[in-house]
This record gives structure tokens, sequence and C-alpha cells, in this order.
């Protein structure tokens, strides 16, 4: 089955927020005030989750990234990939992570439980900045976060770099470089506001996917699907009828957003 929204985009994608929890304090994620964490019996459970993708594989949804919050504080993240990975359809599965908690162990148990690939968010490698930047964060663990999920098998290994009004010209020509030596491939995204959609930068990034090729839809923690990034709306997941409110979502998706206000990022997942 193909999936098409109203203006006629085949919606293959879904990005599930698994957690609204994170052991980072990223200052364009995390709202200065910080936000308030949902309780435990909000989030949806691992059968849940596997039960909406099930709905989705079979609307023609293939491809799912697990993010958060941080993905690898979900307790048992293992058992859910797993769990994903034997849905009929799924032919691509992948978690954006801030790789700090991606020990070797876990990486391995992560491939073998059927995770494809990991996009690491790393946004410097000077130590002092990293830390400035995630606020509490330590780059060491992160960096070999990142050759855990090489040695592993999780390949590629892209790394999200955000781009700020901060970051400098020798920053990114060093993650350059640094990827370059491991094989890795470098993402670089500019810093935005859900509020705000036009930040100038002084250097260039690589370009988003345009909204008018706009292939994906969004599952927060608690159990909403967000057609767009950049907009308010909001679909409750019907658990007794899911592709309904897979339909529901994907007819009610935008050409383009404008903002969003009711959540931020780490509540999305980005």
């Amino acid at each position: 089955m193909t999936l098409k929204d109203s203006f006629g985009r085949k919606i293959e994608y879904l990005r599930i927020s698994v957690t609204d929890k994170c052991n980072f304090r990223c200052r364009y994620c995390m709202p200065a005030e910080g936000i308030e964490l949902k309780p435990r019996d909000q989030i949806l459970s691992f059968e849940d989750i596997t039960r909406i993708v099930r709905a989705a594989a079979r609307l023609g949804i293939w491809k799912i990234r697990l993010t958060g919050g941080e993905p690898m504080v979900r307790r048992d993240i293992e058992v859910l990939v797993g769990m994903i990975s034997e849905v009929p359809g799924v032919r691509e599965l992948s978690m954006t992570t801030n790789g700090s908690l991606l020990t070797p162990e876990r990486a391995a148990e992560l491939k073998e439980a059927g995770l494809d690939r990991v996009n690491i968010s790393i946004d410097t490698i000077s130590p002092e900045r990293f830390r400035e930047i995630t606020g509490v964060g330590e780059l060491e663990p992160v960096l070999a976060g990142a050759d855990a999920a090489a040695e592993a098998g999780l390949l590629p290994v892209k790394i999200n770099m955000v781009i700020t009004e901060n970051s400098s010209r020798e920053e990114v020509e060093e993650m350059k470089k640094y990827c370059n030596e491991k094989g890795f491939i470098l993402q670089t995204i500019k810093e935005f506001s859900l509020y705000s959609r036009e930040e100038e930068l002084p250097f260039s990034f690589d370009r988003p996917q345009p909204c008018d090729r706009c292939n994906k839809l969004r599952l927060t923690a608690d159990g909403f699907f967000k057609p767009c990034l950049f907009s308010d709306l909001e679909i409750p997941v019907d658990m007794d009828d899911i592709e309904k409110s897979i339909i529901e979502a994907v007819r009610k998706k935008p050409l383009r957003g404008t903002a969003c206000y009711n959540r931020s990022m780490r509540q999305i997942g980005g």
C-alpha cells in the first residue's frame, strides 16, 4: 500500500520518540526553564509502540527511526529494537543518539537485535566546547560510542553537527577531518527554533529536506502523531483503530509548517 497526503507526498518514514528524558542539557534542545517530564504511565509501552509500527507498516511506512530525548536512557531499549525489527514491512530501523551510553556491549546488542545504523549527535570535538554546549556532557564517551557503533556494524555511522551562531569554521573543519579519518558521514544542521524558521548563520550547512518532499510523521513518547515539526497540530493515537489515526495524521499534514509552540524539541525528538 502507498500512503499519500493531500499534496501527493508519499509518507514512508516514522520517527518515534521513545522517551522525553535525556542525560544531556543541550541549550538548543532543552528550554532554559527545563521541561516537565511526562509520568511513566503516560509514556507508550514497548508493546504499544510495536502495535503502532505494525499498523504503520501495513499502510506502507517502512523506515523507522528511534529518537528521544535520548533513546538509550529508556530501559531495555534493545528489547524494543528487537520487537520492531520483526515487524513485516519494516526495511530500515535506525536510531539518533548522543552516543554517551553506546558502549561496545550495548552497540553489539542493538545490532544483534536488528538495529541497522545510528546517527550520533556531536557538535564539536573540543572537550571544553562540548561541555559548554551539552551542559553536563563529556566528549570522550561520546567519541567512544561512535567507535563502538562502527565496530558493531551499525553502518553508516552519521554524525549530526548542529551549527550555531557560536560555531566557528575551524570547528567544522576539525569535525570534517575527524569524520574523514573515521569513515563517518558528517551532516551539518543549522540551529533552528520551533518558533521561527528564518535564522541566518555565517556559513553554509547541509540543506534540510524541503517541505514539498517531506515523507515523515512523528510519534511522541506520550502517544500523539505530529504531522509536521513546525506545527502545533497533534493527533492522539487511538489504540483501538491505529490505522485510522495514522490516516488522519497524514490527511492533516500541512504543505509547510510555520511554528510549534506546544512542545520543545526534546519532547518531539527532532
